[in-house]
């Protein structure tokens, strides 16, 4: 083949060698330059072994093609625009918003670079919990999120949750050779808690947007930035008194017909009270689940209180420590418990006991002496006071979450996302109080609109 043929070829495909060499090695472009090789073997076609090209090829550009697919690059016509879709592309705010996220993962949130930032898993942790307030933050009525932001919450959160692709834990598992020999290698998996908990709080993310979705012709609206004590507000609905909405009187006022809603849309309302009900308890039974499996910081344990009775006040550890049948019911009705600030102070006070309690019962087992050794295995655990009293806080504790379901985390689950290395967990722990958040507030803006659309069907009564 001579020169003039290989520049008839070259031209076809729009390659142009320098006027001032005309060899095989003229001037390429960068990705060329490792195709030389191919590229001159094929005047006697023959792809040496060494090249990147698999088989013999019949022209140089074919030769290239055929190097570019094994590097899974994509020639130019094959532009980023055939694989991403218009919806798909990013704009510059949202591209520099996402490289300033990504610094912040690589430098820990410390934006000085002196490697003084926190770590990996709390950099994750508070990565998702910033992208919920971010695009949910403004989010207060029952509506479609708007699809930009469905568009950034379902593009960042592929990016955060891909690290969880990367967690692996070794397995033993059987390996059946030709002779029908069995044998036993170790194969990576994913981690057993991400395997299970990772899908499912992806589809109750799913869940909760095809909730907002179905919110998009609805009987009833929103007045906006009326005060509680506006005639407005009365001449448009008759608002329920609670405190959550009373200590937030900015917030969007649900309003409808005077005739209420039609049973339909009524319905419609129930049924997607229900799910997002059952998706907030659930994705609370995954984050307590995580929360319980985070070792205790030494900083708590050391901040421990030294008794458990000082902590909690005479009146509950008497009840506590002299009751025979304990009924943690009982106690928390005679308390009367009047807001949720005094439910959680009474949680963190409660669970720092039952540390307290649990410790003095190790300890008390570590420094017995040989000579009680029989003495320790004839009297169980539930003969000591301190576990006793432990497990009588636990199930207070317990009882206390069931009866205020929205409770605020405790400082010990703010302690343990705080120090918390593991960043599987806190992937998890975070993707699940998010979730948890948006389906409690799902639930509560629906509560709002049944609740008026009651008061408008009683004054028609």
């Amino acid at each position: 083949m001579d020169k003039a043929s290989n520049f008839d070829e070259n031209s076809e495909v729009g390659y142009h060698p320098s006027p001032s060499n005309t060899t095989a090695f003229s001037p390429m472009s960068r990705d060329s330059f490792a195709y030389c090789q191919t590229w001159t073997s094929s005047e006697s076609e023959i792809v040496d072994d060494s090249s990147y090209a698999s088989e013999p090829s019949p022209s140089r550009w074919r030769a290239k093609q055929d190097v570019l697919s094994k590097l899974g690059m994509k020639l130019r016509r094959h532009s980023i625009d055939d694989k991403l879709g218009d919806s798909d592309l990013l704009d510059s705010a949202e591209l520099e918003l996402m490289k300033e996220r990504f610094a912040k993962l690589l430098l820990g949130e410390d934006m000085s670079g002196s490697g003084k930032g926190v770590c990996t898993a709390a950099t994750i942790s508070n990565a998702i919990t910033n992208l919920y307030a971010t695009v949910f933050g403004q989010s207060l009525k029952l509506e479609p999120l708007k699809p930009e932001k469905k568009a950034m919450w379902k593009r960042e959160m592929k990016v955060l949750l891909s690290v969880c692709e990367y967690i692996q834990e070794f397995a033993p598992t059987a390996q059946y050779l030709e002779d029908g020999t069995i044998v036993e290698m170790m194969k990576s998996r994913p981690r057993s808690d991400i395997y299970i908990n990772l899908p499912a709080l992806q589809k109750l993310d799913t869940m909760l947007i095809e909730i907002l979705d179905t919110f998009h012709d609805t009987e009833f609206w929103y007045a906006e930035n009326i005060p509680g004590n506006s005639n407005r507000l009365r001449g448009a609905s008759s608002r329920r008194t609670a405190p959550r909405k009373d200590e937030k009187w900015w917030l969007p006022v649900p309003c409808v017909l005077p005739g209420g809603l039609s049973d339909m849309s009524k319905k419609h309302l129930i049924e997607k009270r229900d799910c997002a009900n059952q998706i907030h308890k659930a994705a609370m039974a995954i984050n307590s689940n995580v929360l319980a499996e985070i070792d205790i910081p030494e900083n708590y344990i050391d901040n421990l209180p030294k008794s458990g009775r000082s902590s909690l006040g005479d009146s509950i550890y008497n009840y506590m420590n002299n009751a025979d049948k304990f009924s943690p019911e009982q106690l928390l009705d005679c308390l009367k418990i009047s807001s949720e600030r005094e439910a959680l102070e009474l949680a963190d006070r409660v669970e720092s006991s039952m540390y307290t309690w649990r410790r003095k019962a190790c300890l008390s087992h570590s420094k017995s002496s040989w000579s009680k050794v029989k003495d320790l295995i004839e009297e169980t655990d539930s003969k000591d006071k301190n576990y006793t009293l432990a497990e009588r806080a636990e199930s207070l504790l317990l009882c206390l979450k069931q009866r205020y379901p929205e409770l605020s985390q405790t400082s010990l689950d703010t302690c343990k996302i705080q120090y918390n290395r593991d960043v599987g967990k806190a992937v998890l722990e975070s993707y699940s109080r998010v979730l948890e958040s948006l389906a409690f507030n799902i639930v509560a803006w629906i509560e709002d609109v049944l609740y008026v659309d009651k008061s408008m069907r009683n004054r028609e009564v």
